[in-house]
């Protein structure tokens, strides 16, 4: 099977690490790739994702059978519809479904209409208007900017004036034409949840927890996320079994109805509360760093169950995750979330390696010659399983101590949760 991956990040590193251990894989590509994705995969690195004739010129010359996306916005943008329309197998939703991820409105439309538990909301494109509910309903309180905002685009405002001095702010994320979200706060632990949908058919892919603040002890401004592990401890049998039912399996259907069946993975990204699971939001592909813990839990073959999915022929059979926990630790360049320089050098990638259960994920990096050099805010994904969290921690560390980065930092206390720290 000759397949085409589109994206650049650690979580397409993770995908390909994974797919290019399938006995079913021919001719393997990636669009634009990065340094390690290229030890599994031929990279067209000088085109980028809004470029869908390129794309579908290399499918077809290439005699691509299946598309894996990786990232949301070639999805929101249709790139699912133009492949679909040439012939081309797609891993990932048409434009339509992918609104759950690229309208946060979409989905709270959606979830109102077909009473999935998720919080109360507001929806305002006036400013005075927006100050107007926040004063009547009182902090805390979540504002949100609609559209793509890259892991961005929220602010959980504890007092009032938070709330009041954070509304121009999101307008002001969002650009002119901003439609804005304020949410009700809901108090709980959040989890990741992941399904494969082929239309109807629902499979379960596991938990996982995000870190989204840069620093220790949650502190510092929001990223796209400084590590994750899975399983998430939180997330119990009933738990998964609730939001089956009351949040995923009802959006599926939904959309299959409305005919814009979801074709994809599903990333339910969920506030675990007193009264059961309530839906924060959709994202329409795997998390980043999410999807490198799933990959390292995962057994058994990636390709033909991504297959699947695409063709709608998805079985109602587990999929083959290990017991194991997983640990993905993000180390990214000094100033990110801010402004970061680019360009310094990165040593002991190899020797990381050496340490049982570690795969060092490239997440923002590039080549200079022989080197590795950083070329992004998130550079790599330091991803190691083990027996149980607190062992798949340890090698996870004792592997970033072996990398020569100087100009890198990382979190010390991603798992805190699930170690009771």
């Amino acid at each position: 099977m000759n397949v085409l991956l589109l994206g650049s990040g650690g979580r397409e590193h993770a995908l390909a690490w994974k797919l290019a251990q399938s006995p079913l894989m021919g001719a393997f590509f990636a669009l634009p790739g990065n340094p390690g994705i290229a030890e599994y995969a031929n990279c067209f690195g000088s085109i980028p994702l809004e470029d869908h004739d390129a794309i579908v010129a290399i499918c077809q010359a290439e005699k691509i059978d299946l598309v894996v996306v990786g990232p949301e916005a070639p999805l929101v943008d249709g790139i699912a519809d133009r492949l679909i329309a040439e012939g081309i197998a797609v891993f990932g939703p048409r434009r339509v479904a992918a609104q759950l991820e690229g309208s946060k409105l979409f989905t709270k439309e959606l979830c109102k209409a077909h009473d999935i538990p998720t919080a109360a909301f507001g929806r305002f494109t006036e400013a005075d208007a927006a100050r107007a509910f926040v004063q009547r309903h009182g902090a805390p309180i979540v504002l949100k900017a609609d559209g793509l905002m890259a892991g961005k685009g929220v602010i959980v405002a504890m007092t009032l004036e938070e709330a009041l001095a954070g509304i121009d702010e999101v307008f002001a994320m969002g650009g002119a034409g901003t439609e804005i979200l304020i949410e009700e706060f809901l108090e709980g632990e959040e989890v990741s949840f992941f399904c494969l949908v082929d239309g109807e058919t629902v499979l379960p892919f596991g938990s996982a927890q995000d870190h989204k603040r840069a620093f220790d002890g949650d502190q510092g401004p929001n990223t796209g996320g400084m590590g994750a592990y899975s399983p998430a401890p939180v997330f119990t049998a009933e738990m998964e079994r609730r939001t089956l039912h009351e949040i995923v399996k009802p959006t599926a259907r939904a959309l299959a109805d409305a005919a814009s069946p979801y074709r994809g993975v599903l990333f339910a990204g969920l506030m675990i509360t007193a009264e059961g699971p309530k839906l924060i939001e959709y994202n329409v592909r795997f998390g980043d760093p999410e999807c490198q813990v799933l990959m390292m839990r995962m057994e058994g073959d990636l390709l033909p169950l991504l297959h699947a999915v695409a063709t709608g022929q998805l079985e109602d059979q587990p999929v083959p995750l290990k017991p194991d926990a997983a640990i993905s630790v993000v180390m990214a360049t000094k100033g990110y979330p801010g402004a970061y320089e680019k360009g310094s050098r990165i040593g002991g990638l190899e020797a990381a390696e050496t340490i049982p259960g570690v795969k060092v994920f490239h997440a923002g990096t590039s080549r200079a010659g022989d080197a590795i050099v950083a070329a992004g805010g998130r550079v790599l994904n330091v991803t190691a399983v083990g027996g149980n969290v607190a062992e798949a921690r340890e090698r996870a560390y004792d592997a970033i101590a072996r990398i020569d980065w100087p100009e890198g930092f990382c979190r010390r206390d991603i798992a805190w949760r699930a170690l009771g720290e």
